[in-house]
């Protein structure tokens, strides 16, 4: 039985700069940066058949590709800090892409996402972290000059129960269309 969730990938050179500011919290689970992605539905635990029936529905989610901005360090907790994040700028093309997503995922009689979608990427589980130390950490680190990249797929990722942080296996993905201009390129590039 698969654990399925649906995000983005960050490109390897921001996935660098992100892991530049690993270290230097206690307690702090730190993930490792092939593993970096922002999460947009979270699926759970489904059986093969759901899960295949979910992929084919994926592959109608038609949208353009677009700029996401990576920019800040938080963490999310409050008092109790649970994780550091890389602050993710919400933005209109996002926020659509996440609640199509949701949508599609209702239909199939998955219970609405709990919390509000707060786009960011986990860059360490905390555990025992008091929130003075996460402000510290956050005072030192958290400056972190925005990267913006172009998402121009989405991706169905797997992971195992028990271990969270990764690694995370791709599924499947879904390439966002430019519409005519991208579909004249794949057909002029096309492989016969």
């Amino acid at each position: 039985m698969p654990r399925l969730f649906t995000g983005l990938e960050i490109p390897p050179d921001i996935s660098q700069s992100l892991s530049m500011l690993r270290g230097g919290l206690p307690g702090g689970r730190w993930i490792d940066p092939e593993n970096y992605h922002v999460t947009l539905r979270f699926i759970g635990d489904i059986d093969d058949y759901v899960a295949r029936e979910i992929a084919n529905t994926l592959e109608r989610v038609d949208r353009k590709p677009f700029e996401v901005t990576v920019q800040g360090l938080s963490s999310f907790g409050g008092k109790k800090p649970r994780a550091v994040v890389a602050c993710i700028q919400p933005s209109r093309p996002l926020m659509e892409l996440q609640a199509e997503l949701e949508r599609l995922m209702r239909r199939f009689g998955l219970d609405p996402e709990g919390r509000k979608f707060i786009p960011h990427v986990t860059l360490a589980r905390l555990r025992d972290a008091s929130s003075r130390d996460v402000a510290d950490y956050l005072s030192v680190r958290g400056y972190f000059p925005a990267k913006t990249f172009i998402a121009s797929r989405f991706v169905l990722f797997s992971s195992r129960a028990s271990v969270g942080g990764g690694p995370y296996v791709i599924e499947d993905s879904y390439a966002f269309s430019s519409h005519e201009t991208d579909r004249g390129l794949q057909r002029r590039y096309s492989v016969s």
